[in-house]
């Protein structure tokens, strides 16, 4: 499924079903390269969409959000570049073992390479797993998690927040950066003339070099305009910048309905554009739902209530509803302001039987 949203630089599109493994793919304009948040079953994802990932967000290690490491590797290890990869704590380990269970003996020195993050409340513990080494890991760096940025390159930041499913769960924020924009208005209250240092300011803001940059404006003076220095190109920046909030990605799946997570997506996901969340039962099963610590639809109702994203898509029903997606749907309480997006029961192609391929 491909959504037309109001993104900027990001193109989201999701690989699964509503029944399927989930799957939310990030593109990144610009750059022409990929995020992919969790990592079930890809074998349907196209080969060069693969290769364009830069960094995989799992949420956790169940199979259903992991077991496409493999196909992951299969499509990049010949590639001569590392795929970064963040999880919660323990990621690292397990993706070892994983890639333990292979045999690398005709390994090259030109393979690819994993730089795998775990992601803790405190602090952010960073391994190797060396391709040319046969992925064997080694441990590089452990450093202080100061915000809840865990990823960030040009165009967007990756905020994570730990949640509970009985093990650690994270959540996903993609928040694109904000774009250039000057208000008209703002311009002319300061007597600011457009000219060619509005593309020089441009070019500094976007190359992220504006604090302390000289930039010569142009500036009203009687009947004239001349040209004036100023010694801080930030400072000028706020001062006529159009305020907007940027577009944003949030991804929740596999909580338990408590307080404490709720507080923590409700500080996480404030303002968020669009909402990409389980909702695994039905409000009949909510019991089911509490002992596997999965959300029902009046659980995600009370989600819907508080944050009112600008869309919202419904994902990861339990295979037990299958044909039986539209009770969900029409559970479903949303906000006026949230554009429900519906996904089909399912995206990956189904199993072949005997009969549907050739004899010998």
């Amino acid at each position: 499924m491909r959504l037309r949203l109001p993104f900027r630089y990001l193109e989201p599109t999701i690989f699964s079903g509503l029944l399927d493994d989930p799957l939310l793919l990030a593109r990144i304009r610009p750059l022409g390269r990929s995020i992919l948040i969790d990592c079930g079953q890809i074998h349907h994802l196209a080969k060069r969409v693969v290769k364009s990932l830069d960094a995989v967000f799992v949420s956790h290690a169940h199979m259903d959000h992991f077991m496409g490491v493999e196909t992951l590797t299969r499509n990049v290890h010949i590639s001569p570049r590392t795929v970064d990869l963040y999880g919660p704590p323990g990621i690292a380990e397990k993706m070892t073992h994983k890639l333990a269970g292979y045999d690398w003996n005709l390994r090259e020195a030109f393979w690819g390479s994993y730089r795998v993050h775990e992601v803790g409340p405190e602090t952010i513990a960073s391994h190797l797993l060396s391709g040319p080494e046969g992925f064997a890991c080694r441990h590089l760096e452990e450093r202080p998690r100061r915000d809840r940025t865990i990823y960030r390159n040009g165009y967007l930041t990756v905020e994570a927040e730990m949640c509970d499913h009985k093990i650690p769960v994270l959540a996903f924020k993609l928040t694109e950066r904000p774009a250039f924009a000057v208000d008209e208005a703002e311009l002319a209250a300061r007597g600011l003339v457009k000219g060619p240092w509005l593309a020089t300011l441009k070019k500094k803001f976007c190359e992220g070099a504006l604090d302390g940059a000289p930039v010569t404006i142009l500036r009203r003076c009687g009947d004239g305009v001349a040209q004036e220095r100023i010694g801080d190109g930030a400072a000028l920046y706020r001062e006529i910048r159009r305020r907007h909030d940027p577009a944003s990605i949030g991804y929740v799946t596999d909580i338990a309905f408590s307080e404490a997570n709720l507080e923590t997506i409700r500080n996480l996901m404030r303002g968020v554009t669009l909402l990409v969340c389980e909702c695994s039962y039905l409000a009949e099963d909510r019991e089911r739902a509490r002992k596997s610590a999965h959300l029902c639809t009046t659980d995600v109702n009370t989600i819907l209530k508080e944050l009112r994203p600008a869309y919202f898509v419904p994902m990861h029903l339990s295979k037990n509803y299958l044909g039986l997606s539209g009770l969900l749907y029409r559970q479903l309480e949303v906000p006026p302001g949230t554009t429900l997006l519906r996904l089909p029961e399912h995206v990956t192609p189904r199993p072949l039987l005997p009969g549907e391929v050739g004899r010998i």
